[in-house]
């Protein structure tokens, strides 16, 4: 016999929308218990997924809040993206469709939805749209509905694109996104529709402290950064290409005004031109957690000696010395990750296994990379057999190469 909360959970399948917003609104306080919504083979999925399409902004609005919540449960979350991928489509144009009022809650469920490795499926969908929405082709250039929610989170944090909408919760898509390399590929390739970079768009929005919800965007945007930064053979064409500029904007969020002024001359001619002689209002990062992101992401530069060299050349270790000084003794995390990158940055040697160490410590600290385990161990391997060979062959007397 089914349950009270069963059959409360059986009458989003009625035909009558009366009775099934009387559902909703009784049912949007019992999302985060899962098993309610397993009944009947997880019919219940399919009737919020079709409620959610309806014209009621308020039945939309609750049914997407319910998917969002039951996001956090595997199975439940694999029958909303896996098993329908024609309602991922139809979920991420409808996200760009300027006139929908519930966009901002519709990128909460598809960034609880990047959880699962389905969502890479976003990647591949294109111009297949057309039954969904219209599209403003004068705002969206391409045909690929990545690359217009990428425009979306870019041009639209200020509600200028819609009003309903200031799309910060794509940050948190574009991150897990970037746990997959097919996604973290999408990030540092030169798109043909714009002629940019999209990590390179990401970047200004790492030092946006005016909004609370800016934390949203900057956590995501960071966590995009370091999980771009995770495939060490293209570190030195990352840190060398002008146009992307990346290390100012690593290093802007660890920067406060007050660290140049321990800066020597040399130290500070030394630094990328964006942060000699900062502004006197220019604070670091308020979120130490955040810090931590971009001090991981250095770590993570520090693979490669040609890396590890351009870093000593761009004065990061004075930056770093300063950061530690003013917060390492109030942080842990922080303390332990400026020591790390002081020794890569400062010691003569580094041990063969400190590639595969290095990739350790920042999993350590990123919820957003926990995937591709195998694949790359099998490349660290071939990593470090080829430092080791390296090595053998050096003519600098006791140096390990690793790159």
């Amino acid at each position: 016999m089914p349950t009270e909360i069963e059959e409360l959970v059986s009458f989003l399948h009625s035909d009558q929308p009366v009775v099934q917003q009387i559902a909703l609104q009784n049912l949007v306080g019992f999302s985060q218990q899962p098993n309610i919504f397993k009944y009947d083979n997880n019919r219940a999925i399919t009737d919020l997924k079709i409620i959610s399409k309806m014209n009621s902004r308020v039945m939309v609005q609750q049914s997407i809040t319910i998917l969002s919540n039951l996001c956090a449960d595997d199975e439940l979350r694999k029958e909303i993206i896996c098993n329908d991928k024609g309602y991922l489509k139809y979920l991420t144009w409808k996200i760009i469709d300027l006139s929908n009022t519930s966009a901002d809650i519709m990128c909460i469920l598809l960034s609880n939805l990047a959880k699962d490795d389905g969502i890479l499926e976003i990647l591949n969908i294109d111009e297949t749209h057309k039954e969904v929405t219209n599209i403003d082709k004068n705002i969206f250039k391409s045909d690929k509905v990545i690359d217009c929610l990428m425009d979306c989170f870019v041009k639209g944090y200020d509600r200028s694109l819609n009003k309903h909408a200031n799309f910060n919760y794509l940050a948190y898509l574009f991150a897990d996104l970037s746990r997959f390399r097919s996604g973290r590929e999408y990030f540092i390739t030169l798109q043909d529709y714009d002629g940019v970079i999209p990590l390179q768009k990401l970047l200004p929005f790492n030092q946006k402290f005016e909004l609370p919800d800016d934390k949203i965007r900057r956590e995501g945007v960071a966590y995009t950064i370091k999980n771009s930064l995770f495939d060490s053979e293209k570190h030195y064409e990352i840190l060398l290409d002008e146009t992307l500029n990346i290390l100012p904007f690593l290093l802007g969020p660890i920067v406060d005004y007050k660290d140049q002024e321990k800066l020597t001359d040399d130290e500070m001619f030394s630094l990328p031109e964006e942060l000699q002689f900062l502004e006197e209002d220019k604070k670091r990062d308020p979120v130490d957690s955040i810090i931590v992101v971009y001090l991981e992401s250095i770590l993570l530069l520090c693979t490669l000696k040609q890396c590890r060299e351009y870093l000593r050349e761009k004065s990061v270790y004075p930056l770093i010395r300063e950061l530690h000084k003013n917060l390492g003794l109030e942080n842990d995390d922080i303390e332990e990750t400026c020591n790390r990158i002081v020794n890569m940055l400062m010691r003569d040697e580094i041990e063969n296994d400190a590639v595969e160490d290095i990739i350790e410590k920042a999993e350590d600290f990123n919820p957003y990379m926990d995937e591709e385990k195998k694949e790359e161990e099998l490349r660290l391997k071939k990593e470090k057999e080829a430092a080791e060979a390296e090595e053998e062959s050096s003519d600098e007397e006791g140096m390990v190469v690793v790159a």
